[in-house]
């Protein structure tokens, strides 16, 4: 995984060395950005020679150098674009000031506007300068807009006053950072099966039926799953989505390909989540060739695919068992009817005509039902988001 390491102009600038090393420790691919008041407290030298890289100091190349190329002018770009996560350690309360109120002044600001990527920042500076409203009214617009803030600690300052303001633990940042990636290692030993994408169902060599199903979730959730130590087996029907690294891919086409691969591979999993929106009907007898156009109209008959989910329900055994549900009404009572046939011990249910939470859209609202009766709204999150929090209720009722 990607990060951007924002280095800022204070005293505690030479930190952000250590806090490299430990992020190369967790598996992180570190870029290192740093303004040019931080380049008074550290050289962009030491961070080079840490991480074999270029340190991006210059808007637009550095200074005295030749005249910025188009690929330098919009580098901002391509790095927010590549990033996992935007880290800013120490951040100052002038580049605080700056993420709160939109203003692009140099690298970091910008990429700070042009990112998606997760923010977490670690301020540190005078306590006074901590303190003050004006410091924490900024900081309460961040936190309002979703930036992580890994709070300083107390003690005594380098300006030789004593408070809060002191930058906080390298082991604090790296353990917000791994929270903020899913960097967790609370699966490490189990064998998650995940389901997802559509299926297709052929009509004839050139038509199918199928679903608006993109994969996004099922795929966030084996990425969540993995950066959790999961062994992850991921059984997809047709998508464009990158197969996350280090899982164990399986394509699969038809929801009968689907069925046979689950039922193949249920056995060595722990959990099972199946996320895939397989077809549930399929023509009951496929063309061999080409439908050719005609007047009036055309019947096809239809049969039911297997319900893979129930069969996997009617199996006793400790394994967990999740289904999902997208309804277009009466959300809470079908899901509840859904669980109770399908004997799942969860439910994901999600309102797919609700802005946000409907197919191919990169965030989900969802609630989850459980057999013991709960249920668990969650507000509009990214799939990312939503996956890791289903991880975390499989854990609660493992």
């Amino acid at each position: 995984m990607k990060i951007a390491l924002g280095v800022t102009g204070g005293v505690a600038a030479y930190k952000a060395a250590e806090l490299v090393r430990r992020l190369q420790q967790e598996k992180l691919d570190v870029q290192v950005v740093m303004t040019r008041a931080a380049q008074e407290f550290i050289t962009p030298l030491t961070f080079a020679a840490l991480t074999g890289k270029k340190v991006i100091t210059e808007m637009f190349g550095a200074e005295g150098a030749s005249p910025a190329n188009v690929e330098s002018a919009i580098e901002h770009i391509a790095v927010a674009q590549r990033i996992d996560l935007l880290l800013v350690a120490p951040a100052t309360a002038d580049v605080l000031a700056h993420f709160a109120n939109g203003i692009a002044r140099d690298f970091l600001t910008t990429l700070y506007l042009a990112t998606k990527a997760p923010v977490v920042v670690a301020p540190a500076m005078n306590v006074n300068m901590w303190e003050h409203s004006a410091t924490q009214e900024n900081l309460a617009k961040l936190r309002a807009r979703g930036v992580h803030v890994v709070d300083p600690d107390e003690g005594y300052l380098a300006c030789g006053m004593t408070g809060a303001g002191r930058l906080a633990p390298t082991e604090a940042i790296v353990d917000k950072v791994r929270a903020v990636l899913g960097l967790k290692r609370d699966f490490e030993g189990k064998t998650v099966l995940i389901t997802a994408g559509p299926t297709r169902e052929d009509i004839d060599p050139v038509r199918f039926l199928t679903n608006r199903s993109s994969g996004k979730m099922g795929y966030a959730l084996a990425e969540a799953a993995v950066r959790r130590a999961a062994h992850v087996i991921l059984v997809s029907g047709p998508t464009d989505l990158p197969v996350p690294q280090g899982v164990d891919w399986v394509p699969v086409r038809t929801t009968e390909q689907m069925r046979d691969t689950v039922r193949e591979r249920a056995s060595e999993a722990n959990v099972v989540i199946m996320a895939a929106a397989v077809s549930d009907y399929r023509p009951a007898a496929p063309h061999s060739q080409k439908i050719k156009r005609a007047d009036g109209r055309l019947t096809l008959e239809l049969e039911s695919t297997p319900d893979i989910l129930a069969e996997l329900g009617r199996e006793t055994g400790p394994r967990i068992l999740v289904g999902f549900a997208a309804e277009t009404e009466r959300l809470a009572e079908n899901a509840r009817d859904k669980l109770a046939r399908k004997h799942a011990d969860m439910i994901v249910a999600n309102d797919v005509t609700q802005e946000g939470a409907g197919f191919d859209t990169d965030t989900n609202i969802v609630t989850l039902f459980l057999r013991d009766g709960r249920e668990m709204p969650l507000p509009k999150l990214s799939k990312f988001e939503v996956a890791n929090r289903i991880l975390d209720e499989v854990l609660a009722i493992s």
